[in-house]
């Protein structure tokens, strides 16, 4: 039987391929993103087409992964998430009030509990009626990156923007860099602080939510203030 964990750096190696469109880059974001919930939950979630988001309608893979992140970071004292989630987890239906609660309950924790910007946000039918994937393969992305610091395995794409940073963080200071002394609009680093080299974002390798779905305009934090609880 094949590796399912082995299975996501070969999704990943076709997903950080040059595409000609959002549409495609969406696609391979939805494969990897497939290879990445099979290795964790050991699912048969397909990768291409409608089958990825169908087979995450009833909402009850998205409420057992809230909960993986809530106990990752219970384990590393974090403080958020601080709460998981009640969910419907057998005989649900696609489309059910059921699958909508589930759905629901999912989106509330990461308002709630895992702070997830709203512009990265999806709403229930999105999923459900799968009115608009692209919303819902952002999220997915963004609450894989934030139970990777947790130290859940993460899709193949959000491991390599781990690597960019470390390489980054690792550079050396370019040549040109300002010297000392001279005015610049960069606040230095504290002492101790590793130097940082200029910010680069190659085309194929840079966050793919970036090239799906530019960032709102004078947005900063745009982090919801936490609701009523999911759950007890």
């Amino acid at each position: 039987m094949a590796d399912p964990v082995a299975g996501i750096a070969g999704s990943a190696a076709k997903s950080v391929r040059p595409f000609r469109s959002s549409e495609a880059y969406v696609e391979a974001m939805k494969e990897d993103l497939a290879e990445w919930l099979n290795a964790l939950y050991g699912l048969g979630l397909p990768g291409g087409g409608d089958g990825f988001l169908t087979g995450l309608a009833t909402g009850t893979t998205l409420c057992q992964h809230a909960n993986a992140v809530t106990e990752a970071a219970r384990a590393l004292a974090a403080t958020r998430p601080a709460r998981g989630v009640a969910f419907q987890a057998h005989s649900v239906v696609p489309g059910s009030f059921m699958a909508r609660d589930n759905v629901a309950t999912f989106i509330g924790w990461c308002r709630s509990e895992l702070g997830v910007p709203e512009v990265l946000m999806f709403e229930t039918e999105d999923l459900v009626l799968r009115k608009n994937e692209k919303s819902v393969v952002l999220c997915l992305l963004e609450v894989a990156r934030r139970g990777a610091r947790l130290g859940l395995l993460a899709p193949r794409l959000v491991q390599f923007e781990q690597e960019i940073e470390r390489e980054l963080r690792a550079a050396p200071p370019a040549p040109n860099a300002p010297a000392a002394g001279k005015d610049t609009t960069e606040t230095a680093p504290a002492p101790g602080t590793p130097a940082r080299g200029p910010r680069m974002t190659p085309s194929d390798l840079r966050n793919l939510d970036e090239l799906v779905s530019p960032p709102a305009p004078g947005i900063r934090d745009l982090t919801a203030p936490p609701g009523p609880a999911i759950c007890p």
